[in-house]
């Protein structure tokens, strides 16, 4: 169990991880698990659980059912984590800890994937 929720580890596929992250497209996937395999992590990474269905309702005696309504699928999901399971997000995000491939640091932006290449930034504490 989680200290807090920027801390979660739980089991996947029989290992110990560290959660990165839950309900993860598999374009997500194919970003973060490169990306932490370059710095030294085993990924591991199992399809979410599907959501639970509601029931559905019995008909009184003398009714007829209801048909039952389809519902569609939902997008395949995943769950990643590392095998590291001390691994956390945001100190790794924050603390500077992840780099590129190009050999710069990861930035929030480039890991939310709101920038397509990652640009080293001076941080808040070293401003004049």
């Amino acid at each position: 169990m989680a200290i807090n929720k920027n801390h979660e580890f739980e089991e996947l596929d029989g290992v110990k991880c560290g959660i990165v992250e839950k309900n993860v497209s598999p374009e997500r996937l194919a970003f973060l698990k490169p990306l932490l395999e370059y710095n030294g992590f085993t990924v591991v990474a199992v399809p979410s659980p599907a959501p639970k269905a509601a029931p559905v309702p019995r008909p009184a005696e003398g009714e007829e059912a209801a048909p039952v309504p389809v519902t569609p699928t939902p997008p395949e999901t995943y769950t990643v984590g590392v095998t590291d399971y001390t691994f956390n997000t945001i100190n790794a995000l924050y603390g500077r800890l992840l780099k590129t491939k190009g050999g710069h640091t990861v930035t929030p932006a480039y890991w939310q994937q709101k920038e397509s290449e990652s640009h080293d930034e001076i941080p808040y504490y070293e401003h004049p």
